[in-house]
């Protein structure tokens, strides 16, 4: 029976930067299990847990455990997929855990895809909600809740979940990138847009934004921080979903990711990265 706390055994599938920072959250108020692909990314997450949980109130790392066999979620009342951003390797990570645990509630932290495509493609409809939180984690506030097929208990559950682990949550519609990205990419793609027309310099265009607007980062260092691989996948899966040209990822965009400049993770993008 649920406590107050939503869900009191989450599981996370994924080993990337939202996947770690949800699981060191999640052991403010319960015992984490932690799905991962191999043992060596399995390694890799455990020590970004660890780093993480030394940074928020509240949270025991002791309270981790990383696995990377399926079975070991069965016990697990909700089990949040956070895997890149494609439906497939989404649909395929949730049916082995659907699989895995046939009693618990399935999430997915996906920032652009339609959570109704994503059940059909994992062979889950009626079973899934979204769980969309913000990178950094354990710092953002907003969690955008899509709950297009689930019943009054799973939304309860979620809801409560995201206000023990001291997030706002906000119920969306089903639609590509919710409200928040499908909001600011337009915003972002624009910023790379002016860039290609002007020729002005990315610390000038952010300079006017963070300046002018008082926004706390710039579009373009936001789209560092974000990765411009990642925001190219989110652009086209809006694009695809509203046929808008604000949508579509711009040309710049797509040549620096040709080049392999992704944003801070590759050490080059708008700005460069030591």
């Amino acid at each position: 029976m649920s406590t107050g706390t939503g869900y009191e055994s989450p599981g996370v599938a994924g080993s990337g930067a939202i996947a770690t920072g949800l699981a060191a959250v999640a052991t403010t108020t319960a015992d984490t299990i932690l799905l991962a692909r191999s043992e060596a990314s399995a390694w890799r997450a455990e020590e970004k847990v660890v780093a993480a949980c030394a940074k928020i109130e509240g949270a025991e790392a002791s309270r981790l455990r990383v696995t990377t066999d399926p079975k070991d979620l069965a016990d697990c009342d909700v089990v949040v997929e956070a895997v890149i951003e494609e439906i497939e390797p989404k649909a395929e990570v949730l049916g082995t855990v659907a699989e895995a645990c046939p009693n618990a509630d399935l999430a997915t932290t996906t920032s652009s895809l339609s959570i109704a495509a994503i059940a059909e493609a994992a062979g889950i409809t009626g079973r899934l909600f979204g769980l969309h939180v913000f990178n950094p984690v354990p710092r953002m506030k907003l969690v955008e809740v899509c709950l297009p097929d689930s019943g009054e208990e799973t939304r309860e559950k979620a809801l409560a979940w995201c206000a023990a682990l001291g997030k706002t949550a906000v119920e969306v519609p089903d639609q590509a990138g919710f409200v928040v990205n499908r909001l600011l990419f337009p915003y972002l793609f624009d910023a790379v847009r002016m860039v290609e027309r002007t020729g002005m310099e990315a610390g000038e265009v952010d300079a006017c934004m963070k300046l002018g607007a008082g926004h706390p980062m710039g579009p373009l260092a936001l789209l560092d921080f974000v990765g411009l691989d990642v925001a190219e996948a989110i652009g086209d899966a809006l694009f695809a979903d509203s046929g808008d040209m604000a949508h579509k990822p711009p040309g710049l965009l797509v040549e620096m990711i040709g080049e392999e400049k992704l944003g801070r993770k590759s050490g080059a993008g708008f700005y460069s990265y030591d």
